[in-house]
């Protein structure tokens, strides 16, 4: 038997269909942005605002500096938003912040791609039924109504997820005897790692698979070219093993981001867990939250109440109909199912289901994170009724985009009677079309979270950066940016004219009273021109009981008091 290509057994080169999609999914993004910026839909998030502003500071600010990421969010989408953010008018639209996440979003679509056609065959490129079956997982993810909004915005999710699919398809040409490949998914997980703390925890798993691959004969590597057997040389497999140092070095990669933020935390901060236990932690966050007599998550120290949550926040990504709903969990189960039977039976084939047990990988995260690390999902149908990061449920579309296109692939591949395999890929493409015209029609639950719950903070900003605006040039304010930086960002207000908690020189530990904003909190008359106080703020204790010029009272209903103030 002749001796396939290289490209055959991993699909790295840009072929045709990559480019193709890499182009509808360029204009999906683009229209889509257009579409949401034109409506000002873009900056709905408090945390999208206060994104685009962490990168902003890193340059304009009083004292500038890599310092001024802070520490609960990790930094790469910060560090990639900058040179987009260095234009006035991109850093008040929001948009310099979106650019970034509209990239990530093309290269995720193209990564599904890849990874499905690289997980079905192994002869990807030559295989027609992989190659639908690739086009259908990218049509799911491409389509998705809540990734289309979120993408069009400073968030990070569909940033992770590129790193994440990628990272994965990688893994999936290391495990075809791409050696290469394996240094290329330990980058990957570094981005992701360095995107969101859920990297963290794919990272752990792909390298404990990698090192007891490499002290245990090897085993899962085998497997994967097992299923080349027959099909290169004895040579070829021999040169296609990535050594065992390799491996390790890989690992090694891959722990180096999360070791990078415990080192930044611990010299910055004087403690290397501040993201995770610090002021402005989860955990901190949900304790002040019961103390101010709020209800806690029902999933609080609860395992199983906390994946009943993040399931259902993943359905409502792709659903809007409770039977549409549990379909999406019914595929899932039989794709894992047929993933499993079709690995045993034809493992000298080209069937590899690695891939979609590493997408679930989200699964025990979140369920984790619920029940242990003060991180609350909460979903309109269930208590307490409302909406708080329902979009932590995109996390599983990437395994919903794969499972589609393994039962498409089965269907086609292994029913032999014609019309039924036809029919079976009629009804998937029927219930994928019905479910994302659910959620059109009812609204992305993503930007009805933001809606909900940003709709009063945005008109107190609007109102305030009126005021903002007509401030004398050069003139300084006194401002806790923590809550309402948007303010800032809508007026134009350079923040390197503000004095705000950033100042803060977080080394200083506990207090830092010779700090420029501890400095002008105890002298505001000294220190700044102006003064913006939110009722209950740092900034508001400071000079409430001093007699300053009040210049505007603003109240807005569910939204602190604001005052801004004369101060010299």
């Amino acid at each position: 038997m002749p001796k396939p290509k290289t490209k055959d057994a991993t699909p790295t080169q840009w072929d045709s269909q990559i480019s193709l999609l890499a182009w509808l999914a360029t204009c999906v993004s683009v229209l889509s942005f257009l579409f949401y910026f034109q409506r000002s839909e873009t900056l709905l998030y408090g945390d999208a605002v206060a994104h685009i502003n962490i990168a902003r500071r890193v340059f304009d600010s009083k004292t500038p500096g890599l310092l001024q990421l802070g520490t609960v969010w990790l930094p790469l989408p910060h560090l990639l938003m900058i040179p987009f953010l260095v234009s006035m008018k991109m850093w008040r639209t929001g948009a310099g912040g979106s650019i970034p996440s509209m990239a990530a979003y093309v290269f995720g679509v193209v990564g599904i791609f890849r990874l499905t056609r690289s997980a079905l065959s192994a002869e990807a490129t030559n295989d027609r039924v992989a190659n639908l079956a690739a086009w259908f997982a990218a049509a799911i993810y491409t389509a998705n109504p809540n990734l289309i909004y979120m993408q069009s915005t400073a968030m990070g999710e569909s940033i992770y997820l590129a790193f994440f699919v990628w990272a994965v398809a990688y893994f999936t040409d290391a495990v075809r005897g791409n050696a290469k490949a394996l240094t290329k998914c330990a980058l990957c997980l570094t981005g992701a790692s360095l995107t969101r703390y859920d990297g963290w925890f794919l990272a752990a798993a792909i390298a404990a698979v990698v090192l007891v691959d490499a002290f245990r004969s090897e085993i899962w590597f085998e497997a994967g070219r097992a299923a080349l057997q027959g099909r290169v040389t004895r040579s070829e497999k021999k040169g296609a093993s990535a050594p065992r140092v390799q491996r390790i070095k890989v690992v090694l990669i891959a722990a180096a981001a999360p070791a990078l933020w415990l080192a930044y935390n611990g010299i910055a901060y004087r403690n290397p867990l501040e993201f995770e236990n610090g002021p402005y932690s989860a955990k901190a966050i949900e304790r002040k939250t019961q103390s101010a007599g709020n209800p806690g998550h029902p999933g609080s120290g609860n395992l199983a109440v906390s994946e009943l949550y993040f399931l259902k926040a993943a359905q409502n990504n792709v659903a809007e109909s409770q039977w549409l709903q549990r379909g999406w969990i019914l595929l899932l189960f039989l794709a894992i199912v047929a993933s499993l039977i079709l690995w045993r039976q034809q493992i000298t084939e080209t069937f590899s289901p690695g891939p979609l047990l590493f997408l679930l990988i989200p699964v025990p995260f979140y369920g984790l994170s619920i029940a242990y690390g003060g991180v609350p999902i909460f979903i309109p149908q269930w208590w307490p009724f409302t909406h708080y990061n329902t979009r932590y449920g995109m996390q599983l579309l990437p395994a919903f985009s794969l499972a589609a296109a393994v039962l498409l692939y089965a269907s086609m591949r292994y029913i032999r009677e014609t019309r039924l395999s036809a029919a079976s890929a009629l009804v998937l493409v029927a219930f994928v079309a019905a479910s994302y015209t659910s959620v059109w029609r009812s609204g992305p639950i993503a930007l009805q979270e933001a809606q909900v719950n940003m709709r009063t903070r945005n008109q107190l900003e609007r109102e305030l950066a009126v005021w903002l605006e007509h401030l004398p040039a050069n003139s300084t304010l006194l401002m806790y940016l923590g809550d309402h930086v948007g303010a800032a960002a809508r007026a134009g207000f350079p923040l390197s004219r503000t004095i705000n908690e950033g100042n803060h020189r977080v080394w200083k530990q506990p207090t830092d009273p010779q700090g420029l904003w501890e400095r002008a909190l105890a002298n505001p008359s000294r220190y700044a021109d102006y003064v913006l106080a939110f009722e209950g703020d740092p900034v508001w204790r400071a000079v409430h009981d001093l007699k300053l010029q009040e210049i505007v009272d603003i109240h807005v209903s569910g939204q602190a008091r604001a005052v801004l103030y004369r101060a010299r």
